[in-house]
């Protein structure tokens, strides 16, 4: 059984995760209540948990309610469409927590917003993750394509997020979501029956990769699951706590949604976009050797991106944005390395040098890229 967390005072992983969660969701929000082509908006938690801590530190169903309201009301008070909040707790009495904590946030958001009611639908519900999650009506809403749908898991272990959870959430349209998992655990387990039975660890090269890299590594897992020529979007952030290694996967099958994610990604690591350590022993700020440091990160996405244009595997610009998205970094990276490939002539732009590094899928105009010399 796993631990209650809320029976205690959050740690400062939860904390971070719980963070990222909220940073995530405040990013995704105002995408759906303006767009036209959506008719209702969606969001489920489904471990959603008792809501607080014993020193009412918000957990991650408050904090998505708290999130949705926007600072001075900016999203609530500009909704204009049905947007419901589904949150499910599998445990009775955590779930009768839940519904008080829920109802006594509702309640005291009204009165110091002078609302008589709240704009906002939620449901505190109480089903196993399985249960709920192959619900028929449930399915009909995740495979409807007017519907945004931002979906929280956060399991307890690794046992509920398997190769079949995972494959028909990348199947679902307009739906984003978050998984927490924890890595180490499926490493030090990986050959138990128990863990094999949820995971096919034969497939995760564990040894191959530095304990520090265990979540990367599993994220890695995931993301080979994709199949071939799905244009799909998958990025990790992993939190070390002690010794061991948890961690974040998000997925979205638009470029949008893997910006916003790894905009709040790269403002909590500023040297890999990926963790709460130093993964990739970068020289950091205010070290000794830190002026002679370089960035791994983005010196191997930069080197990779060179390589593919100077070889004419990469020909446009949304193709470049695209492929620093895919490898973890922000897209401007593209454009910076495309302008010192034309600042030194080894590259030629046809078109306009659309420095437009945000937004990718509303990049109307494409520049093509012609290779002058190939650097040697």
């Amino acid at each position: 059984m796993g631990k209650d967390i809320n029976k205690s005072v959050f740690d400062e992983a939860t904390k971070l995760k719980l963070k990222i969660f909220g940073e995530s969701f405040e990013e995704w929000l105002p995408v759906f209540i303006y767009d036209k082509y959506t008719s209702q908006v969606y969001i489920f938690d489904f471990f959603a948990g008792s809501g607080k801590d014993i020193e009412d530190n918000l957990g991650s169903p408050l904090i998505l309610l708290n999130k949705a309201e926007g600072e001075n009301r900016k999203y609530c008070a500009n909704a204009k469409k049905p947007i419901k909040f589904f949150f499910n707790e599998g445990k009775i009495r955590k779930s009768s927590d839940l519904q008080k904590n829920t109802d006594t946030f509702i309640e005291k958001c009204k009165k110091d917003n002078n609302c008589s009611k709240c704009i906002y639908n939620y449901y505190i519900l109480n089903y196993s993750f399985q249960e709920l999650f192959n619900n028929p009506d449930l399915k009909k809403v995740f495979e409807n394509k007017k519907i945004a749908k931002f979906v929280l898991l956060d399991q307890y272990g690794f046992s509920q997020i398997n190769e079949d959870v995972f494959k028909q959430l990348i199947s679902f349209p307009k739906t984003d979501f978050i998984f927490f998992i924890s890595s180490s655990f499926i490493n030090r387990f990986k050959d138990h029956p128990y863990t094999k039975q949820h995971i096919d660890t034969s497939k995760i090269a564990f040894e191959k990769n530095k304990p520090n890299e265990i979540h990367r590594t599993v994220a890695n897992f995931f993301r080979s699951l994709i199949p071939a020529g799905k244009e799909y979007y998958l990025h990790h952030f992993s939190i070390k706590k002690g010794t061991n290694y948890y961690g974040l996967v998000f997925g979205s099958n638009h470029t949008l949604g893997m910006e916003k994610f790894l905009k709040v990604c790269w403002n909590h690591d500023t040297l890999s976009g990926e963790a709460n350590y130093n993964i990739d022993n970068n020289w950091e700020e205010n070290t000794l050797f830190s002026q002679l440091g370089e960035n791994v990160k983005k010196d191997t996405v930069s080197k990779k991106i060179k390589k593919l244009i100077l070889s004419g595997e990469i020909l446009d610009n949304k193709t470049g944005l695209k492929y620093a998205l895919i490898n973890g970094c922000e897209p401007k990276l593209f454009t910076q390395v495309v302008k010192k490939l034309k600042d030194s002539n080894l590259i030629e732009i046809i078109g306009e040098f659309n420095k437009q590094s945000t937004n990718i899928h509303k990049i109307k105009e494409l520049y093509q890229i012609k290779r002058i010399s190939d650097g040697k």
